[in-house]
């Protein structure tokens, strides 16, 4: 008979583990930064630093309908920031955590393939 109690470590790593609420608002994280049209659109401006909505349709190759769609998500999620100048709005990456994120992510793909651009 197989003894299923929780091992002392084990108690001490649960307590360490993300919650649920945590779990969920990763999984959303993760939805966002998953569309194709937003990531593309997230490392034009990991690249660029700051780029306006024509800026980005024109490096993305999408609408504009639909990179303003991508942009009020990201936005939403805190994840890009904005700033007004005249009638021209710049978006940016929010944080050097959201950069952090793009960096490492597209590191381990390189590290996972020896094509990554395929």
């Amino acid at each position: 008979m197989l003894d299923h109690r929780p091992h002392a470590e084990r108690a001490e790593i649960r307590g360490t583990t993300v919650t649920a609420a945590e779990a969920a608002r990763l999984a959303e994280l993760f939805r966002l930064l998953g569309d194709p049209t937003r990531a593309r659109l997230l490392y034009a401006l990991l690249e660029a630093g700051e780029l306006c909505v024509c800026d980005l349709v024109a490096m993305v190759e999408v609408t504009d309908t639909a990179v303003s769609h991508a942009l009020r998500l990201l936005r939403t999620a805190k994840i890009v920031a904005s700033r007004r100048s005249g009638r021209m709005i710049y978006y940016r990456l929010a944080d050097s955590h959201v950069r952090m994120l793009l960096e490492l992510s597209r590191e381990h793909l390189w590290h996972l393939s020896p094509n990554p651009r395929m």
